[in-house]
C-alpha cells in the first residue's frame, strides 16, 4: 500500500473556532473551509503537516460515533519549547494542563488544549536519564536516526 496523506481529523461542534486556533497559535493555513469542514495545512522547508475539523454531527460520520472528540493528544515538537511556551502560556494566555517540565523520558514540555479540548502537548526532546536511554530504539535526541 503506498500512503499518500495521513493526517488527524478532529470531530467538534466547534469547527470555526478550532480551526482559526490552530491557525492563530500553531500556524496553519486554510484549503478548504465549509460550516461542517476545515482542512488545514502548515508548510514549513520540505514538510507539509495537516490537520482537518470535521462538524461532530455530520451526516459522513457514522451515527453511533456522532459525538466529539474524547480522550486525544496532539503532540507537537518543536526546537525550543520554553519560547513556545512563553509565547502560548505567558502572553497569549492559553489554558495550561501540565505546567512546563523536563522529563527523564526524554521530553521537556507542556500541554495545553485547544477550544475542541483536545490536549495539545507541545514537545522538546531532550536525552533520556539513566534506563529509559535503553528503550529507544532509535537515537531521537542529538538529531541522529537509526537503530541504536
Amino acid at each position: 500500500m503506498k500512503l499518500s496523506s495521513f493526517y488527524p481529523v478532529i470531530m467538534t461542534e466547534k469547527v470555526a473556532e478550532t480551526a482559526k486556533f490552530y491557525c492563530d497559535y500553531f500556524g496553519f493555513h486554510i484549503v478548504f473551509e465549509a460550516d461542517w469542514y476545515v482542512s488545514l495545512k502548515r508548510e514549513q522547508q520540505e514538510q507539509t503537516y495537516e490537520l482537518a475539523i470535521l462538524h461532530a454531527v455530520h451526516p459522513t460520520v457514522p451515527e453511533s460515533f456522532r459525538h466529539s472528540v474524547k480522550g486525544m493528544i496532539l503532540n507537537f515538537e518543536v526546537d525550543d519549547v520554553d519560547a513556545v511556551y512563553e509565547r502560548l502560556i505567558a502572553v497569549a494566555k492559553l489554558p495550561l494542563h501540565l505546567d512546563i517540565r523536563s522529563e527523564e523520558f526524554g521530553q521537556r514540555h507542556f500541554i495545553t488544549a485547544d477550544p475542541a479540548g483536545v490536549l495539545i502537548d507541545v514537545i522538546t526532546v531532550i536525552p533520556p536519564v539513566g534506563a529509559y536511554s535503553e528503550q529507544y530504539l532509535e537515537n531521537v535526541w542529538d538529531g541522529e536516526q537509526g537503530t541504536k
